[in-house]
């Protein structure tokens, strides 16, 4: 593999701003959302400050590229960071009946279908598609969806180096995978072509079983760490409640309890849940962003105050002494 040490450090490169909005609701996961919504949703973000925007091709079979992308249009190019995922390609489905819907949780039209494809072709025509449904000629950072999830066991080496291919054309500026799996993301760092990796739902509260190989493996490579899905779809974005989700799923009882006795240490320092959680992976120097997802304006301006609130040291210190949350990162 090529080495990139020669090159500017990854933090500098990637220049993620510390707050990213997800934009996975915005292709209709599990819910139906109209354009307006997406529009307020996208406008209150912009107004306050966010300035880093993640999608990919997999929500809502481009409808979330795609709304994303007229919203962005209306903006200065130099103004934002750009985040989408190639892997997935979509291509019109033969069969679909004009009526059925997508069956992994986008409340869209099944007129698509995702094949994977982690190849040099396949990872260069996913990104020109993007930017098609984008209305854009670049990304920011372009990262491998989910390689895992494919029957080709040489996902991560293949679509790196394709990955790095686009890099050196200029195509885009960084590159990295994002992924649930720790296995995966340590994979794609230890290639020493990732500037950037997504660790969805793995450096949280809950589940931070993403470190410490994860962290080990970018203190040597200097990659640096995107936190997404801090909320665990939805279980630590308010005070948990058993009809809430986790991993997409009912929330279990032992997590549910799990998560009620870390909201009490925290109120107990006076922070809420969702404050802790959206903060927690930041107390790491190898994390640069944390990604949220946002339904509204009000959600948009709670986060935005979430990132920047006041959290006392003794609160981390209190959740590792408890056995609750280990304390990582910064002493």
């Amino acid at each position: 593999m090529a080495d990139r040490r020669h090159t500017a450090p990854a933090a500098e490169r990637a220049g993620l701003p510390r707050l990213g909005l997800g934009c996975a609701p915005f292709g209709n996961m599990f819910r139906v959302r109209s354009d307006e919504e997406v529009e307020r949703a996208l406008e209150a973000a912009w107004a306050a400050g966010v300035r880093h925007f993640d999608t990919a091709p997999h929500y809502g079979l481009g409808l979330s590229e795609r709304r994303l992308g007229r919203f962005l249009a209306t903006k200065p190019r130099s103004e934002f960071t750009l985040s989408t995922k190639v892997g997935r390609l979509l291509r019109e489905d033969p069969r679909w009946d004009g009526r059925s819907t997508d069956p992994e949780g986008f409340v869209v039209p099944a007129r698509y279908r995702r094949t994977w494809g982690f190849g040099p072709d396949d990872i260069r025509a996913g990104l020109e598609d993007s930017l098609g449904r984008l209305g854009t000629d670049r990304v920011d950072v372009l990262y491998l969806h989910d390689p895992e999830r494919s029957d080709d066991a040489q996902a991560v080496p293949r679509g790196m180096a394709a990955l790095a291919g686009l890099r050196e054309e200029g195509l885009v500026t960084s590159i990295g995978a994002g992924s649930m799996d720790p296995g995966t993301l340590v994979a794609t760092v230890e290639t020493g072509l990732a500037d950037v990796v997504m660790v969805a739902n793995r450096y949280t509260l809950l589940d931070n079983s993403a470190v410490p190989d994860l962290d080990s493996a970018c203190a040597r490579h200097g990659t640096v760490m995107v936190a997404a899905a801090v909320f665990h779809s939805g279980l630590l974005a308010r005070s948990p409640r058993e009809d809430a989700t986790f991993d997409y799923h009912q929330v279990p009882a032992d997590v549910l309890a799990r998560a009620r006795r870390i909201e009490a240490v925290c109120l107990a320092h006076g922070v809420e849940l969702p404050a802790a959680a959206l903060r927690y992976p930041l107390l790491d120097a190898h994390v640069t962003a944390v990604v949220v997802g946002a339904d509204s304006p009000e959600q948009v301006h709670e986060n935005v105050a979430r990132v920047g609130a006041r959290i006392p040291d003794t609160l981390w210190d209190d959740l590792d002494e408890q056995r609750l949350v280990p304390r990582r990162g910064r002493p």
